[in-house]
């Protein structure tokens, strides 16, 4: 009864339009006071503090600075020159630079809306002026910023693994691989798209200049080797590699002459904000998470299920389209939260990894980006180019499917996420 009232409670709220970060502790003071513990609130406060008293979520704010402050210091400029340099040259060249650009940017910033601020009005005024559609231009920046929160460092995965007591180092390394898989999907698509559409491919460039674009955006590639490095090889904890990672980005503005002091007190305000709200959604769903485990609600959900999905396949597809509807809804770290207690115990029956699972589920759950109701990066490249969401909706929609092929690839091929820290930290 309490794991129902919790969990409808939740959904309303969600509908009524009240933010995650208030409708998630409602619901969870809902299912207490349902629960009989409605004169207990001490605990309410415990586990809100306890929820958000974990080394792990230390490094968050420090890794939402340095990629708020790079995307301030005019390193988008450059990222985009270096993939430029790499394959602009191709047939849909500046198609393949939005591509390739993302994936660089994304080793630094870790968030598929900073990839959009950062890079999103380059790209698509770039291929505006090359005569591609408006439309495809826009379509592409937003479903190409799903790879933010996938290839490391990501402000998601951090939450995953504070989430699943999964090492952040290992979840790190599993996500190159899909992270590469889902930019090659993405640029076979093009690479098809351009047989019937002429786009244009742009001129080769000199030695001299792919020399100049790879000094100038060495510094991008490097960041996220760094953060890799330092953090798989022990020599620093997830934390302290934040705090080097915003060290970096500061040394960088310094040197680029580019951080003034207006440009470090927004980076400051954004990371405190956006810090502030992912700490009320994880306080909020502890306490709720703590009530539904006091009741036995996964466990539940766990013995439901296990008879009803006969085979570890079948709970894998059902997993995903759980994860792609509920993507509708909620961006992708609340609907993480809320979900991953309920669906882990289920995961663990089936044998699945759990860092197979959380790339697998952060990657689903990434193509609500794109998808209306909730999709934030169609209000934020809408809002950009003044495209209506619906003409944008149906620009993106067939741009999902090389997505999707690469996530069944990762569900139903594990070492394609595992293979990678395997190899580097053992089984």
């Amino acid at each position: 009864m309490t794991g129902v009232v919790v969990l409808t409670s939740l959904i309303g709220f969600i509908l009524l339009g009240v933010p995650v970060s208030f409708a998630i502790p409602a619901s969870a003071f809902a299912g207490f006071i349902v629960a009989g513990w409605g004169g207990e609130w001490l605990i309410v406060t415990q586990q809100l503090l306890d929820g958000v008293n974990r080394p792990t979520l230390v490094a968050l704010p420090f890794f939402i600075f340095a990629g708020s402050l790079m995307n301030r210091i005019g390193l988008t400029d450059r990222i985009f020159n270096l993939a430029l340099a790499f394959v602009g040259h191709f047939r849909a060249g500046l198609a393949h630079v939005n591509v390739v650009a993302s994936l660089i940017f994304s080793g630094i910033s870790g968030s598929a809306t900073a990839d959009l601020a950062g890079l999103g009005q380059i790209e698509v005024q770039a291929m505006r002026k090359r005569g591609y559609d408006h439309d495809f231009a826009a379509a592409l920046t937003v479903i190409t910023s799903i790879v933010g929160p996938v290839v490391p460092p990501s402000i998601t995965l951090i939450v995953y693994a504070w989430l699943s007591n999964t090492s952040v180092a290992r979840l790190f390394l599993a996500g190159i691989i899909p992270g590469l898989m889902i930019g090659l999907a993405l640029m076979l698509f093009i690479r098809i798209t351009a047989i019937w559409r002429d786009y244009p491919q742009e001129p080769r460039m000199t030695r001299c200049q792919i020399g100049t674009a790879l000094i100038e955006g060495l510094p991008a590639l490097v960041a996220p080797m760094i953060i890799l490095v330092a953090i798989t090889f022990g020599l620093t904890t997830a934390t302290e590699a934040g705090v080097l990672a915003s060290v970096y980005a500061l040394f960088l503005g310094i040197c680029y002459r580019t951080v003034p002091a207006r440009q470090l007190w927004s980076a400051l305000t954004e990371t405190a904000t956006v810090s502030a709200f992912i700490m009320m959604i994880i306080g909020g769903s502890h306490v709720m998470s703590w009530i539904l485990t006091f009741e036995q609600v996964p466990q539940a959900i766990a013995d439901t299920v296990l008879p009803l999905v006969e085979s570890r396949a079948a709970f894998i597809l059902m997993t995903i389209a759980l994860l792609f509807v509920v993507g509708f809804f909620l961006e992708a770290t609340p609907s993480l939260i809320i979900l991953a207690p309920l669906l882990l115990p289920s995961v663990d029956e089936y044998g699945i990894d759990r860092v197979q699972f959380g790339i697998l589920a952060v990657m689903t759950l990434l193509t609500g980006i794109a998808t209306p109701p909730v999709g934030v990066g169609l209000y934020v490249m809408s809002g950009m180019t003044r495209i209506s969401l619906e003409r944008l909706s149906f620009a993106v929609l067939p741009m999902l499917l090389p997505v999707f092929i690469a996530i069944f690839l990762i569900a139903y091929v594990p070492e394609l996420s595992l293979w990678l820290p395997n190899l580097v930290m053992g089984e």
